[in-house]
């Protein structure tokens, strides 16, 4: 049994573009599918989907090149990360972006910058 479910799916993935995998089943959790649809829409994995088996996740490669240079987890269950829109950091000068839980649900930063809403920090993606 995993504690942290977002740590071991970050490493997971990170794991599986080192290894050059073309894709990963996960164990399904609702808050590890909206790390992932947020992933995928960024342009990180090719999709992420549910099945009997769980989250089915299809990674992304450019001309053999990974499409996701490095993934690290920020907020973890003994240092909670929470940050408000005003000092909500950007990642490598905005070549990068951050996962974050909101109010209004998981949602990559430039969303939370354009409804001006804080949360949680979950991840860092670059």
């Amino acid at each position: 049994m995993v504690n942290d479910y977002l740590s071991d799916l970050v490493i997971r993935i990170k794991n599986a573009y080192l290894s050059h995998a073309t894709e990963l089943v996960m164990p399904w959790t609702r808050t590890g599918e909206a790390v992932c649809i947020v992933l995928v829409q960024s342009g990180y994995l090719t999709s992420a989907k549910k099945t009997e088996d769980g989250l089915v996740l299809v990674l992304k490669y450019n001309k053999k090149s990974p499409a996701l240079t490095n993934i690290r987890r920020i907020s973890k269950p003994g240092r909670r990360v929470y940050t408000g829109i005003k000092t909500l950091p950007r990642v490598l000068g905005g070549l990068g972006m951050s996962i974050l839980s909101t109010p209004k649900g998981v949602m990559s930063e430039k969303e939370a910058r354009k409804l001006k809403v804080g949360g949680e920090i979950l991840a860092q993606v670059w």
